[in-house]
């Protein structure tokens, strides 16, 4: 067979066998190097997107100035601020050339002086800086705040709290009936009845001092004819702890004074409700004032 080729030459199937090792031959041939001038040309684009700082860092936190050293800015890697200032990211100036951070800037000097010198803040501030810190993602700042008080007191009181079934559903159920009581009746204040109790336990007086544990032992049949529900807005109860009656009330009134909430209480008795042959519930009945203004 004779094909006929663009030069008019004639290809013998010699020739077209050769063509065939030719074409792998090229094909096993290693790929030609990168030129060494596009090479570089592509470093220095990529450094070129990198922002660069200087050693001593202005900044502009919210309108509030501070200057720092960029390695105290880069002292733990896993943080917001090294994160920013790794020349990963472009931050923006404002006209003086600082470099900004949109963020109140209050107790942004207490940040750097932690990550200066490690030092942390007075006690007034530590709630304060405990929500910077959170921020900016500082897990040794963190884990040194909560090493102290108030943050302290506020662990071993929530591990309190955690006890307490339904601590925060009720909370918002005394601020819900509160307001629509206060709004019904017009008045500045309203009354709510709160029954907090430690035991779940139905006592006469002459057979309390019998139970010696925290529960009162009773098999699962007896336990169904004392399940009830006393007659008040709210129940906060049964725990197992250490914490008493006066520990819980004193957690509600703080935890509703941080919401602008003023809260009065006093204990008006005991439910006494008639169980089942000479049981009675027992339960202390606290009447609590919420005002409103």
């Amino acid at each position: 067979m004779v094909v006929f080729s663009g030069n008019k030459e004639t290809a013998t199937p010699n020739d077209a066998m050769s063509s065939s090792d030719s074409a792998e031959d090229d094909f096993r041939k290693p790929a030609l190097p990168i030129s060494n001038l596009n090479l570089g040309k592509a470093i220095h684009t990529l450094n070129a997107l990198q922002q660069e700082f200087p050693e001593v860092i202005p900044l502009n936190v919210g309108g509030t100035f501070f200057t720092t050293r960029l390695s105290t800015l880069r002292r733990y890697e896993d943080t917001m601020l090294a994160a920013m200032f790794s020349g990963r990211h472009r931050i923006p100036c404002d006209a003086e050339g600082r470099f900004f951070i949109d963020r109140d800037g209050a107790y942004f000097g207490d940040i750097l002086n932690f990550l200066r010198a490690g030092e942390l803040p007075a006690r007034e501030r530590v709630r304060a800086v405990h929500r910077e810190a959170q921020y900016y993602s500082i897990g040794p700042l963190l884990a040194s705040l909560e090493e102290v008080q108030p943050l302290t007191g506020e662990k071993v009181r929530q591990a309190f709290l955690d006890l307490m079934p339904y601590y925060k559903e009720n909370l918002e159920r005394i601020l819900e009936i509160a307001k629509l009581r206060a709004i019904q009746r017009k008045a500045r204040f309203a009354k709510l009845k709160i029954c907090v109790y430690k035991e779940e336990m139905p006592a006469t007086p002459y057979e309390r001092p019998l139970f010696n544990s925290l529960r009162f032992e009773r098999s699962e049949s007896e336990a169904k004819l004392f399940e009830h529900h006393c007659e008040v807005d709210v129940s906060f109860g049964p725990w197992e702890a250490v914490a008493d009656v006066y520990d819980l009330l004193h957690c509600i009134v703080s935890d509703l004074a941080t919401r602008g909430i003023n809260a009065d209480h006093q204990c008006i008795g005991v439910y006494d409700k008639h169980l089942i042959n000479h049981y009675y519930c027992k339960r202390p009945i606290y009447e609590f004032k919420i005002t409103w203004w």
